[in-house]
C-alpha cells in the first residue's frame, strides 16, 4: 500500500479522503532528479513546490463549472522518488531513474489510474512517458517546449535535459512539438529525418495573429490517445520566469489552456508531465500558474462526456 501522506503534503492539500490511492481517479507522481542542469538550476526543488502552489488552488474551477477533484474521485500524491541511491552520475543515473519510474507509473496505469508526473529536470519523466507508451497503441507524445531536445547527447551525456525528447524517440515512433524557439541545426535534421511534426512558436504566433486556427493544425497531427510532456518552459518567461532555460517569445497562458481543452475534447489524453520549474526565491507565481494548469488538464481529462 502506498504511505499515506499528511494534507500539506498533498496536491491541493488533500485530506485522506480525496487522497486515498485506492479510491482516487489520479495518480501524482514526483520525479525530483536534476543531474546534468546546463544554465539555471534548481528543478529537484520544482515538483515539491508546485505541490506547496497548488494548496492556493481553489478547488471549483469557474472556467469548467465544476470541482475536478470531485469529478476524477480524487487525487493521490505519492511520496517522491528517492534519488539519493542511484548509480554513478550523468548517463547511468538517468537511465536508472528512467527504469525506476517506468515501472512505478507502469503500476498505476496498470490499475486504471490517470498518472500525472512532476519532474526535475525534463529527462526526469521519460520513464513515466516510456510506461504509457508500452502500454497504450496509436499513441503520440505531445511535447510542448521551448527547446526540442533532440540531440543525441550535449555535454557527453544523452540524459541531458537538453536530449529528453530524443530519448523518448528511443523506444517511441510519434511525436508533436509545440512551442519551439530554440534549437541547433542537427536537430532540426533529426526531426525531419524522424518525423515529428514541430509547431514553432513564432510560426504560432503569426497564425495567431492572422486569425488561423493553429490548435486544429496540432490536434490534426496527432493520434487518436495523446500523452502531453510539458516544460515550464513552453510559456513566455513572463508568465514563467522560474525555469533553467527561459527563451523569450513563448506562449501564453491562453493558448496552452486552449491546446489542451481541444486535445482532452477531440483526442483521449491519457497521461502528462510537467517538468523544469526552478523556483525563485520570493515569488510564487511560476509554482502557483503549473499548479493551476495541472488541475485545469485534469478537469479537462474528467469533464463529462470527455
Amino acid at each position: 500500500m502506498a504511505e499515506d501522506l499528511p494534507a500539506e503534503a498533498n496536491f491541493l492539500g488533500l485530506a485522506r479522503g480525496l487522497s486515498d490511492p485506492e479510491t482516487a481517479g489520479v495518480i501524482v507522481l514526483q520525479a525530483p532528479l536534476e543531474a546534468a542542469s546546463s544554465y539555471g538550476a534548481g528543478s529537484a526543488l520544482g515538483p515539491a513546490a508546485i505541490i506547496a502552489a497548488s494548496q492556493q488552488v481553489e478547488f471549483y474551477d469557474c472556467v469548467l463549472g465544476f470541482e475536478p477533484v470531485q469529478a476524477c474521485g480524487g487525487i493521490a500524491t505519492l511520496p517522491a522518488l528517492p534519488v539519493e541511491f542511484l548509480p554513478g552520475s550523468g548517463a547511468e543515473a538517468g537511465e536508472a531513474f528512467s527504469t525506476r519510474l517506468a515501472e512505478a507509473a507502469g503500476n498505476w496505469l496498470d490499475r486504471g489510474k490517470l498518472v500525472v508526473t512532476l519532474g526535475g529536470e525534463h529527462t526526469a519523466v521519460v520513464g513515466a512517458v516510456r510506461a504509457h507508451a508500452e502500454r497504450f497503441e496509436d499513441l503520440t507524445v505531445v511535447q510542448l517546449d521551448a527547446h526540442s531536445d533532440l540531440r543525441e547527447e550535449y555535454e557527453g551525456n544523452p540524459w541531458n535535459h537538453a536530449c529528453a525528447l530524443r530519448r523518448v524517440l528511443d523506444f517511441h515512433d510519434h511525436a508533436v512539438q509545440v512551442g519551439i524557439r530554440s534549437e541547433e541545426a542537427g536537430e532540426a535534421t533529426t526531426a525531419r529525418e524522424r518525423r515529428v511534426t514541430t509547431f514553432y512558436a513564432h510560426a504560432i504566433w503569426r497564425q495567431a495573429e492572422a486569425g488561423d486556427d493553429w490548435v486544429a493544425g496540432v490536434v490534426d497531427s496527432t493520434r487518436q490517445r495523446v500523452y502531453v510532456t510539458l516544460d515550464a518552459d513552453v510559456f513566455d518567461p513572463s508568465l514563467v520566469p522560474a525555469t533553467g532555460t527561459p527563451e523569450p517569445g513563448g506562449l501564453t497562458w491562453q493558448q496552452v489552456d486552449r491546446l489542451l481543452q481541444r486535445l482532452c475534447a477531440e483526442r483521449e489524453v491519457v497521461g502528462f508531465d510537467v517538468s523544469e520549474l526552478a523556483p525563485i526565491e520570493g515569488t510564487v507565481v511560476s509554482q502557483f500558474t503549473l499548479a493551476k494548469l495541472i488541475y485545469r488538464l485534469i478537469g479537462y481529462r474528467f469533464r463529462k462526456g470527455c
